[in-house]
Formats: C-alpha cells, structure tokens, sequence
C-alpha cells in the first residue's frame, strides 16, 4: 500500500536537502570573450590606449621576421566566433606594416573569427587615388582590395586623404575625423581674430567643418604642385590681415608646403601661424623644416608613433609640435561597431 505524503512533508524534505549556508560568490566584472582587439607593431602604444580607454586587454599574437624580412605572423589565443578589431596604420615602412595587416587578417580568417575589423589609423596609400600620369597605378584602390581579398569584413579608418576613397572599399567603412579633437585643444588656447585656412583647394570642407566649430573666419590659399612632395604657393583667397591664422591639413609629410603656406600667410599681412593636421607622417628633412619656419604650433594626434628626432624635438624646450592622443575616439568606434549602434555621432 503506498504511503501518503502530505505537502508540508514535501516542503520539509526538501529544505533539508538544500544547504544550510550558501558560498558567498564574488562579484566580478563583465568579459566579452568575443571581443577582442589585436594589433601589428606599426603603433602598438595607440592600440594599448584604445585597449584601457575600454577596460580590455590586448589580443596576444606573434609577429616576427625572418632573416630576409619575410614576415610570420601567428595569433596566440582562441578567436573562433569572434568580433575581432585590428589596429594598423600604414606608417613608416609602409609595405612593411601593410605586409603585417594583411598576413594577421588572413590569420584571423582561417581561426575562424566571426568577423574582422581593419582598423587603419593612418592609410597610406590614399595620395594614389587616381591616373595622374599616363601608365601609373590608382595604388589606393589596389590596396583597398588586397584588404578585402585578405577577409576584412569592415574597415574603420581616421581622415582619408580624400572621403570619395571610401567608394574604393567593397566593404563598409567608418570613415572618422580627428577634427573633434584638435577641435577641442584650439578651443582651449581661445586664439583671438582667428582665420582657418586650407592649403590648397582639395581641404576646404575640411577647414570650413574647422571654421564652423571654433567660429572662425575660412582662406585658402591657392598651389601649384611642381612635383612630387614640391608645391610652390601661389595667392592667398581671403583676408588675413592681422588676424591669427590656423592652417589645417590631413597629413604632414616634409612640411615644406606648409613651410611655406605660413610664410605666404605672414606676407599678407597674417600676424601668427598655427598649423594642425591628423598625420604626422614628418619626412625627410620635416622636423627641421618645422622648427626652422615662422610657424608657433604645429599640433598632430597619435595615428602615427612619431619618430625618433619628431619626438626629441617634441620634448625639448621651445618644441613646436604638439601631440593628441585620439585613442577615445577610435576606442568608441570600436565600440559602437561592436554594439552594432550608430556611429554618426562621431562624425562631426
């Protein structure tokens, strides 16, 4: 005959198999294990800032040469599944660091990730945008493939020489702007009488976006590109008599247009010169030209680690170039693609 089991037996019973005391658990932070920011060795200090401004760790991989320069490129830890971010920009020595970004996407495809990310600071391929010389590659473009080819799903890229390039990419890409924060540091000096001026005909969006944001008057100054990284400065559009002039460019590579770009200013009656730019790409004979002009300031951000003689000029007293860091703008691009929400706000 079975034995009737009343509900507050029921109760009873099984309370007592359930322990007197439970373990205290430990609270700890939430960790997305899928994902994950890696890096080549062309600017590793911007990638470790993007990395803290999002409280994470940087993706371990190994990148070596061998004795002929041949690069290996190996990720040591578990991707499959992953949103994976590469941060690389094509600096100096440009094949080089495209070799890197290209072999660690490849990498990155074959462990499986579910998605990939080509985060390039600085694209330095994007001066070649176009036939300017019979017989002569629209590099840009080529590269623009090889990153596709490679398995980059998306790219996320920091001042394009020129916006149109992003129609080179079968892929989607953000496309951001330094200018917030270069924005920010000239808000911050509050120069008076202040005219923002474009190099040449090709920046004015960008120097009238520039214009717009300190509430500052727009020139342009009207060049002839002799040859390649030659410029000889024509006439300055605009009236910059006795006013503090701002020249804003993408990139600054020997400096010698910009060198001469202040000077032209000053002729015209400019009473000082400032200059700004995203890259601080800074060849050849570029520190020299700098701290050699009648320029006050040249500010440039991080995309680029600066080099050796850049950075000794930078320190030293009297320095005329400055460094800002964009890592929490990159940081949260990264994050919103991640997220899947709007990146628009980051933009402007």
């Amino acid at each position: 005959m079975a034995t009737l089991v009343t509900p507050t037996e029921k109760a009873e019973k099984k309370a007592s198999l359930v322990p007197e005391e439970k373990p205290e658990r430990k609270a700890r932070g939430r960790v997305d294990e899928k994902f994950k920011i890696f890096s080549g060795t062309a600017n590793e200090a911007l990638a470790d800032e993007v990395c803290h401004f999002l409280g994470m760790s940087r993706g371990q991989a190994q990148v070596i040469r061998f004795r002929d320069g041949e690069c290996y490129v190996q990720i040591q830890e578990n991707v499959r599944g992953c949103d994976v971010f590469v941060v690389q920009p094509t600096c100096r020595p440009v094949d080089e660091h495209l070799m890197e970004l290209l072999l660690m996407i490849d990498a990155l495809k074959r462990a499986s990730a579910r998605r990939i990310t080509a985060v390039i600071p600085y694209f330095g391929y994007a001066r070649q945008d176009r036939k300017d010389k019979p017989r002569s590659p629209i590099s840009s473009k080529l590269v623009a493939d090889l990153l596709t080819t490679a398995g980059a799903n998306r790219a996320l890229i920091v001042d394009l020489h020129t916006p149109q390039l992003q129609g080179f990419f079968n892929i989607p890409v953000d496309h951001l702007f330094a200018s917030p924060v270069l924005v920010d540091h000239f808000r911050k000096l509050n120069l008076p009488n202040l005219t923002v001026v474009s190099p040449d005909a090709g920046g004015v969006e960008r120097a009238r976006f520039f214009a717009k944001k300190v509430d500052a008057a727009l020139a342009i100054v009207d060049k002839r590109r002799v040859e390649m990284n030659v410029a000889e400065v024509m006439h300055v559009i605009g009236d910059v008599k006795g006013r503090t002039c701002l020249v804003i460019d993408d990139l600054i590579d020997t400096a010698s247009t910009l060198v001469k770009t202040a000077q032209a200013l000053l002729d015209n009656g400019g009473l000082e010169v400032y200059a700004c730019a995203s890259h601080a790409v800074l060849s050849g004979p570029a520190v020299e030209n700098i701290h050699n002009s009648v320029i006050k300031e040249v500010v440039v951000t991080n995309t680029i680690p600066l080099t050796a003689e850049a950075d000794a000029a930078r320190t030293e007293k009297g320095g005329k170039i400055t460094v800002l860091s964009i890592a929490g703008l990159i940081g949260r691009a990264i994050q919103a693609n991640h997220e899947e929400t709007s990146v628009s706000k980051l933009f402007t």
